[in-house]
């Protein structure tokens, strides 16, 4: 999923500025799949969730940072889902069909308003990069956790024995 979301926002931010030509469109359509792709794999991890519970935050890790953790956590699913949503529903209100891998027609949340579909774009963009300052936060505390705290944070997002012990 990380390397879907960095694609996608590498792309969003590579074809904004483009001109209209076959390659935009193409690249707005890579786009859509992307986060269609990222919103029905974050469905699946939520559903995962419900059955799998994470494994604990350390015993000795301070309160605050155990908030911290869970809110942080909280922000990255929250945006994971809203961020396909808002582009779906500014796609809507431009006028321009989702067809999911080109096969497949989504269909329209909105009818066409150009002044909608302005502020649903800016809203798209400011959730991106409250994403990405989300994502940075939740990198570097993870770096420090590692680096400084050393008490196995980083290998436990990826399930690894060893820093801890």
């Amino acid at each position: 999923m990380a390397l879907l979301i960095v694609t996608g926002f590498c792309l969003g931010l590579s074809m904004a500025d483009l001109p209209l030509s076959p390659l935009k469109l193409r690249l707005f359509s890579y786009h859509k799949w992307i986060g269609v792709s990222v919103w029905a794999l974050l469905l699946l991890r939520i559903l995962w969730r419900t059955w799998h519970a994470p494994p604990p935050l350390p015993a000795g890790m301070p309160a605050w940072e155990q908030t911290a953790a869970n809110a942080g956590h909280l922000l990255l699913y929250v945006l994971m889902a809203v961020i396909p949503i808002s582009g779906w529903l500014m796609s809507s209100a431009q006028g321009v069909t989702t067809v999911y891998l080109g096969l497949w027609p989504l269909p329209d949340l909105l009818t066409k308003n150009e002044a909608l579909g302005r502020l649903l774009l800016a809203l798209h963009r400011i959730l991106n990069y409250a994403l990405l300052g989300a994502v940075i936060l939740h990198v570097a505390a993870a770096l420090k956790h590692h680096f400084i705290d050393r008490d196995g944070v980083l290998c436990r997002m990826f399930q690894l024995k060893g820093a801890a012990e």
